[in-house]
């Protein structure tokens, strides 16, 4: 273990003695670069990721020197997420914006290009499945080490009591909470750091109303190809739109009428809950319509339904309680 760990006061507890890390001087410099810069809580998660994975390697038979760099995996875990410190929170996805700004601080540090690429790597891959194991070793191990620490991905391949050492030494704090909020205030600031489709999107569309940030989905209905689902005929696909809460039950009983079962469920969400309930004629009739933001209450005597607005600006039922849900249904 360097000088440095030993008399850190981050833990306060003299079991961090228990852990080597590497030596070098490169590694020493990384290490306090990274206790500089991070949040406390996130450059410990840093280091317990780089022990879980150098266990990981050990598990799987690998040797460092040999099988793998120990640096290497060593700066992947411990600059990983620089992007979420404030020197490197820029305009992209924090996963990048912390591999830009490690490869700088390598570069600076006289570390090759060679290097440097494995380092970027790992740090940019360390959120994206099913790739790092095709990456090389040392990418492969940074990630593993990252998802044990977060998810718990793995962790029963751990020695039995090494989590519970790593703990006690580094201090977890909530972390995958903690770093989530982090992640999310970075995006919520700056939309331009979360695409839809990426790992820092799925955490910030938990953070906006429904609908505000597009899936999939949405993604390919607004590209203007015309592509529709597989058994959609044109005519289903250029079904009317309710554009304001109030156009929906005039469409449903309009579709009803017309016995289209398919575009009746155009107008409900994927998933959307149905409360089938006898009684009235199948119809809203008169109803009192609410707004508050994407959401819209529409109420009758003996019908209530919720609905939402899409990100292309389309209101659908997201639950529908009464004799409509009966023809819906």
């Amino acid at each position: 273990m360097t000088d440095s760990m030993k008399t850190d006061s981050m833990t306060g507890n003299p079991s961090a003695d228990d852990f080597v890390l590497p030596d070098t001087d490169l590694a020493r410099q990384a290490l306090s670069y990274a206790r500089q810069l991070e949040p406390g809580f996130i450059f410990r998660h840093s280091v317990r990721s780089y022990l879980f994975a150098r266990s990981l390697a050990e598990h799987r038979g690998l040797k460092p020197g040999t099988d793998y760099d120990d640096e290497l995996v060593f700066l992947g875990c411990v600059l990983h997420d620089l992007g979420l410190s404030e020197q490197g929170n820029g305009d992209q996805r924090f996963e990048v914006d912390g591999a830009d700004l490690a490869a700088r601080f390598l570069r600076d540090h006289g570390v090759g290009e060679g290097k440097v690429a494995v380092v970027w790597d790992a740090i940019v891959l360390h959120t994206s499945e099913g790739i790092t194991a095709r990456k090389g070793p040392e990418i492969a191990l940074t990630q593993a080490g990252i998802s044990v620490d977060v998810l718990g991905v793995d962790k029963e391949l751990l020695p039995e009591g090494f989590a519970e050492r790593v703990h006690t030494a580094f201090p977890r704090e909530n972390l995958a909470f903690a770093m989530t909020d982090l992640i999310a205030r970075q995006a919520l600031a700056n939309p331009a750091k979360a695409g839809p489709l990426g790992f820092p999107g799925q955490v910030l569309r938990r953070h906006l109303p429904h609908g505000a940030l597009p899936d999939w989905y949405d993604l390919i209905a607004g590209a203007g190809w015309g592509d529709r689902p597989a058994g959609v005929s044109p005519a289903t696909a250029a079904t009317p739109a309710a554009h304001e809460p109030g156009q929906l039950p005039v469409l449903l009983e309009r579709f009803r009428r017309a016995r289209d079962a398919a575009a009746v469920s155009s107008l409900y969400e994927p998933g959307a809950v149905l409360v089938p309930a006898p009684g009235g004629n199948g119809t809203l009739g008169s109803c009192r319509i609410l707004i508050a933001g994407d959401i819209a209450l529409l109420a009758s005597a003996d019908t209530t339904q919720v609905a939402r607005r899409q990100p292309d600006g389309r209101w659908l039922y997201t639950i529908d309680q009464g004799p409509t849900a009966v023809n819906a249904a």
